[in-house]
């Protein structure tokens, strides 16, 4: 019996030394150089000018049009100042936003390619890309997030990257959950949010260093916006989710009307409310929250018509529906300040030119409309259209 107790003893020791697997952490997505990415992912940068600040041209507006080529207006001469393409020729495609700071232009393309570009001569400061040119990675729906001297972006081949705004090289990526990302990040706080299929991350926005990750099983399509203190977004069904900034605690969660959800951009935060309009087969509506407690504040009602677009102006929120309907709202209680039927139907965003017009662009021309007179006045004409126009984007240098 003793000899039998020794045996089971020695057992069961080699059993703890050796049948267990040894304890390893789970590789860190999170790459700081071009070393330990695959060809495919990569970031190649090219330095052209020594990047600095540029003077604003403030007589013109960026536009990037439709076509896939970024240009300055002049809105005095009613000149095209300059133009600047994608490096292939075939991107026939405006397929995000730009960014301006500094007087420097980023311009990401839909063929992976950043540009950073001088605002007043269109000069080159510096060129990266996503990938390479035989295995292109799309950028889509994106809008160059800068802060603190990166660029943040995401992409469609499941990275999200932070460069270096000085010259475009790598600083940062993280390998996502979803290799489909077409929602803009939002850096707070010295953090970086993104969503990336059903799951949610918040980074340290220096390193790339993972704070936190959520998983809500649902999938997510709306932009993380903040009031200040904590952080929102949404699920590509009908849920408003706010979160804690620090840790992956939800705060309260705000279910939309029945058939209604798709909030995805059009969604924004101001004076601890948060503002977002929802799409639906027959009701299209935009609600305003207490941004504290997720309480409705108001919903106005759009029914046989979905708003495609809002934004804050001066305490009132502007937009336009897929009928090509321009309203404007007051921002405390919702209700209907103005609209109006327009005859060119808007593909852009809305810019404010002064307190009395604004510019959108159509699938036409740039419209500058006259808010006293109701006028929609082509201020720049195309020479062609495009069929199955995508979008387009407009900036007035200010």
């Amino acid at each position: 019996m003793k000899k039998i107790i020794i045996t089971l003893l020695f057992v069961f020791t080699v059993i703890n030394m050796f049948g267990q697997a040894p304890a390893t952490s789970k590789p860190s997505k999170a790459n700081s150089n071009n070393k330990a990415l695959p060809p495919t992912e990569m970031v190649s940068n090219k330095v052209i000018n020594p990047l600095k600040k540029a003077p604003l041209d403030e007589a013109s507006i960026l536009i990037y049009d439709y076509d896939g080529s970024l240009f300055l207006f002049d809105l005095e001469s009613e000149q095209i100042g300059w133009t600047v393409k994608a490096s292939d020729a075939y991107t026939e495609m405006c397929a995000n936003a730009i960014t301006l700071k500094d007087g420097v232009v980023y311009v990401p393309f839909i063929n992976g390619e950043i540009f950073a570009v001088d605002n007043q001569t269109g000069d080159i400061f510096w060129k990266a890309r996503l990938g390479n040119i035989t295995d292109q990675i799309v950028l889509k729906d994106q809008i160059p997030v800068i802060n603190g001297g990166k660029l943040y972006i995401t992409s469609q081949n499941g990275n999200i990257y932070a460069l270096d705004t000085k010259d475009g090289s790598l600083i940062w990526n993280y390998k996502l959950d979803s290799s489909n990302n077409d929602i803009p990040v939002l850096v707070f706080d010295n953090k970086v949010y993104t969503q990336s299929g059903s799951n949610f991350y918040c980074f340290e926005a220096n390193t790339g260093e993972l704070i936190y990750h959520k998983d809500f099983e649902e999938s997510l399509h709306g932009k993380p916006v903040t009031d200040g203190e904590n952080v929102f977004i949404a699920n590509e069904k009908n849920v408003i989710f706010a979160l804690s900034p620090n840790k992956p605690d939800i705060l309260w969660q705000f279910k939309l009307d029945e058939n209604q959800s798709n909030i995805k951009e059009r969604i924004l935060c101001k004076d601890k409310k948060i503002y977002f309009a929802a799409q639906g087969p027959e009701v299209s509506s935009i609600y305003g929250l207490d941004s504290k407690t997720g309480t409705q504040i108001w919903k106005t009602d759009f029914k046989g018509d979905n708003v495609e677009y809002i934004l804050e102006e001066s305490d009132n929120i502007w937009g336009y529906t897929h009928k090509a309907k321009l309203f404007q709202l007051d921002i405390t209680n919702g209700e209907i300040a103005s609209e109006v039927k327009l005859t060119t139907k808007p593909i852009s965003n809305l810019e404010f030119a002064d307190d009395d017009s604004l510019f959108y662009y159509s699938d036409a021309a740039l419209i500058q409309f006259e808010f006293k007179t109701k006028d929609e006045n082509e201020v720049y004409l195309r020479t062609s259209i495009k069929d199955n126009v995508y979008s387009a984007y407009i900036k007035k240098i200010r």
